[in-house]
């Protein structure tokens, strides 16, 4: 049986090291190996019936072991977050540190649990925003009337409202990220503008060049954008918490029902943690301009 250590790290960060004894990855190799015999094609004899030596020949150690990883390993991590009532918020890191035959394996797990928000009075931050703009489209007696506005201006306005009383909830608000999330989700944004880069025939360069950026202005330039999303979308998860805004099934329900195409409706009930989501964070910025 695998024993684990936590580590608290800053900023809700958390360290799980995990140490395998050998009989233990032994007996996980075996049904490994054998998972992955099942499904192997060997001139001359059906699916998976290829006997164990010849088998052996035809399966490697590494896709043994990857496949060690891809199945015991998220067991092991499920397991232990479940009794360290641990509620990470993105998927883990998981780094294989010792991996040799007859010794003893030894892997860590990093992540991140949802931040620390600090609020700000938000109602009364936002509340005077709403009354400066309310004032400043007050007509005054012997001006110019105002001009009749139409459903296009309205909504502009509605937006740069909106804009700004999210800028104020930023400023106002104090949140606390892992840097483990922040890096993850750095590397993800860089590594698909590098895709993008590609396919557009450039090198990463080149690219930089066109944008009269180093690479380390844009690593700074895309923190600073994900710190501030990270940030605000934590900030409006903490509001909705505090203001015990719910989405209802029903809610859902007539969401599924409004998409037409049958596949996309299936597809969006398979994500329907992802609705949700979407639906409270709508739910909770109609609340902030009720205000």
């Amino acid at each position: 049986m695998y024993t684990h250590t936590v580590k608290k790290l800053p900023k809700g960060t958390f360290e799980i090291t995990v140490q395998m004894p050998w009989a233990m990855v032994e007996k996980e190799t075996e049904k490994a190996f054998q998972a992955l015999a099942d499904n192997l094609e060997v001139e001359g004899y059906r699916k998976g019936k290829a006997p164990k030596a010849l088998a052996q020949k035809h399966v490697k150690k590494e896709s043994v072991y990857q496949q060690i990883i891809r199945t015991l390993f998220p067991e092991i991590y499920s397991e232990i977050i479940k009794k360290e009532e641990l509620k990470p918020v993105i998927s883990p890191r998981v780094d294989l540190k010792k991996a040799k035959e007859n010794e003893p394996w030894e892997l860590v797990f990093t992540l991140a649990q949802k931040p620390s928000v600090v609020l700000a009075d938000y109602k009364k931050i936002l509340k005077e925003i709403k009354d400066k703009k309310n004032k400043a489209d007050i007509w005054v007696p012997g001006s110019d009337p105002k001009p009749e506005e139409d459903e296009k201006e309205k909504a502009r306005k509605q937006q740069a409202l909106l804009n700004e009383m999210l800028n104020a909830l930023l400023q106002s608000s104090t949140v606390e990220i892992s840097d483990f999330i922040l890096e993850e989700e750095l590397n993800s944004r860089l590594s698909r503008l590098v895709d993008d880069i590609q396919k557009l025939g450039m090198t990463t360069e080149t690219y930089l060049q066109s944008k009269n950026l180093t690479m380390e202005q844009l690593r700074e330039q895309f923190l600073k954008e994900i710190m501030e999303t990270h940030s605000l979308e934590f900030t409006l998860n903490e509001i909705a918490e505090k203001e015990n805004i719910v989405v209802e099934n029903e809610e859902l329900e007539k969401l599924f029902i409004s998409i037409k195409d049958n596949k996309e409706r299936v597809a969006a009930m398979q994500n329907a943690y992802y609705y949700a989501a979407l639906l409270r964070k709508q739910k909770t910025l109609d609340f902030l301009l009720s205000l």
